[in-house]
């Protein structure tokens, strides 16, 4: 029995370890090119990064976030970053979608509650087993 509680503590102890985050910054464009995103993205909302310039703002409805998680067991870091990025995107035109929102703005990778803004990349988290993306935004009516 001793020596079975001592293999299972070593498996937990050894996944665990596995299981860790390595901190990515891949390329927006990259994703957006990947996995027909852009083709699946609604052009009823509109998506304007960290410090790229927006349409006028009618009316600011809420700031949300959210956080995608997908296995990334045999691929690629950008292949799984890529994938979760479009996921979350699609989390965000959804939310805008409820509200209202005909564009989300000022958005920033916000893993674990750490803001990383840019124009141009995205923050994953990358383990063994799974990669993540975390987003942060202000669901908005712009002029159009």
């Amino acid at each position: 029995m001793k020596k079975m509680l001592f293999v299972a503590a070593l498996l937990a102890a050894s996944f665990s370890a596995s299981a860790a985050d390595t901190m990515v910054k891949l390329p927006i464009a990259g994703a957006l090119a990947a996995n027909d995103a852009e083709k699946r993205l609604d052009e009823g909302v509109k998506f304007y990064f960290a410090g790229q310039p927006t349409p006028k703002v009618l009316t600011k409805i809420t700031t949300d976030k959210t956080s995608q998680r997908t296995n990334g067991f045999g691929k690629s870091t950008e292949k799984a970053c890529n994938w979760v990025f479009l996921s979350a995107m699609l989390a965000l035109q959804k939310r805008a979608q409820e509200l209202g929102a005909n564009a989300v703005i000022n958005i920033v990778s916000n893993f674990n509650n750490v803001e990383m803004a840019s124009a141009t990349e995205f923050e994953c988290a990358d383990g063994n087993l799974m990669a993540g993306v975390a987003l942060k935004a202000d669901f908005v009516k712009v002029a159009k």
